[in-house]
């Protein structure tokens, strides 16, 4: 992951552009940065008087929490689910998450489950029995 330009050229970039009376491309090709970047760090400057960089990074907490967690954890306990269905059914309970959230959620707390033997993938031809040969058939003397 790449670093925030320091402030140092920052502060040159948009002094370029407020006191010296450049344009942002003008200031942008003077400094070799992009035209986008040095029309945000103006437009930054003049909103907010600041011209530090925003956190890059971090640690996000899990949306999945508090009452929403234990809900859920409850839901998946009382009766079968899709990943799909918990996204919807927390989206009815006003939380808005994603698939992969839920996912992890569910995997982080141990409540995913293979599926029975009964419902996996029929095997291979090979491993089958054959098939057993046609009684004669009635008539066919």
């Amino acid at each position: 992951m790449g670093a925030p330009y320091s402030l140092d050229l920052r502060q040159r970039v948009v002094a370029a552009v407020e006191v010296g009376g450049l344009s942002r491309n003008e200031a942008a090709a003077r400094f070799g940065v992009a035209i986008s970047t040095a029309v945000l760090w103006v437009r930054k400057f003049r909103q907010t008087g600041s011209l530090a960089p925003g956190q890059m990074g971090g640690h996000k907490p899990c949306k999945i929490a508090g009452t929403h967690r234990d809900w859920l954890i409850g839901r998946c306990h009382a009766a079968d689910f899709t990943l799909r269905g918990l996204v919807v059914e927390l989206a009815e309970r006003g939380l808005k998450v994603d698939g992969r959230a839920v996912w992890a959620f569910v995997h982080a707390e141990k409540l995913s489950f293979k599926k029975n033997a009964a419902r996996q993938r029929a095997g291979s031809a090979r491993r089958r029995t054959q098939a057993r040969a046609m009684a004669t058939l009635p008539g066919a003397d």
